[in-house]
């Protein structure tokens, strides 16, 4: 909660104080407040681009489902291994958008999600490695009205829907990777969504953790905020080692818990 206070407080102050001449982006660029607000004085290396790849369009088609995936090109390790990768998307109203929890076990890191972009604006992925060393990937992504777009299914089917989950793959092969997805349903209001009807915002509700794990070992914890997209989803490669159970354990703003299994 209190980063969520701080960083709607960043932004409101930044652009009080900076030229907003531009409606698409700001004038000055947000990341160097971002940075120490959320990382301190801690030094982040940039363009790591021999550690993590990110994909995102140029120009999105939709701004309320823009995809975003994070690769990484060296394997985890017991000795070295990416144990966060933050999400900061530079120009939203709450530009801390995610944070991946990661298990060593895991291997290589192959991670999509789907985000709302509200303006022009760099999406960054930071990855924290277990020496405590931040490593950093950008790409600008052109989209706009992302945050405050409508949600795609109206008010009594999301909530006839609510919390009910999927676990998609292939037929796994023990001891060979294989992708999976985790999808939600969850209408994620953010509270800047406008309702036609009542004249009112919505008031936000919106998935918070999604906790995914494989014989309850933990293999990814996400935090998540008011930047991801209606229905969340995470696809994610893991590699089983044994025949076992996949299970997904989701809480959401109002501490309602939600839970799906798929077994192997």
């Amino acid at each position: 909660m209190f980063n969520r206070i701080l960083s709607l407080l960043i932004v409101s102050l930044t652009f009080f104080n900076i030229s907003t001449a531009s409606a698409v982006t700001p004038s000055e660029p947000l990341w160097p407040t971002l940075k120490v607000a959320y990382f301190g004085d801690k030094e982040i290396s940039e363009n790591a681009n021999d550690l993590l790849v990110i994909e995102a369009p140029k120009r999105a088609e939709d701004a309320a489902i823009v995809p975003i995936s994070v690769t990484s090109l060296v394997e985890q390790t017991a000795d070295k291994y990416i144990t966060n990768i933050h999400i900061i998307i530079d120009n939203n109203p709450e530009p801390y958008s995610a944070n991946f929890h990661l298990s060593p076990e895991l291997g290589l890191i192959d991670i999509s999600t789907r985000m709302r972009v509200d303006q022009y604006t760099f999406v960054r992925a930071i990855a924290e490695m277990n020496d405590g060393s931040l490593h950093m990937v950008s790409r600008f992504v052109k989209a706009s009205g992302g945050c405050s777009a409508p949600a795609g299914k109206d008010a009594a089917a999301a909530l006839a829907r609510l919390g009910k989950m999927q676990i998609r793959m292939r037929k796994p092969t023990v001891g060979q990777p294989v992708q999976a997805q985790v999808i939600v349903s969850h209408p994620n209001y953010n509270g800047l969504q406008f309702d036609q009807k009542s004249r009112l915002y919505i008031d936000a509700h919106y998935v918070k953790n999604i906790d995914i794990q494989y014989n309850n070992k933990p293999l990814i914890s996400v935090d998540t905020g008011i930047s991801v997209s209606e229905d969340p989803s995470i696809r994610f490669t893991f590699t089983p080692s044994e025949a076992g159970s996949l299970s997904a354990n989701v809480t959401d703003s109002e501490g309602q818990k939600f839970t799906h299994s798929k077994d192997i």
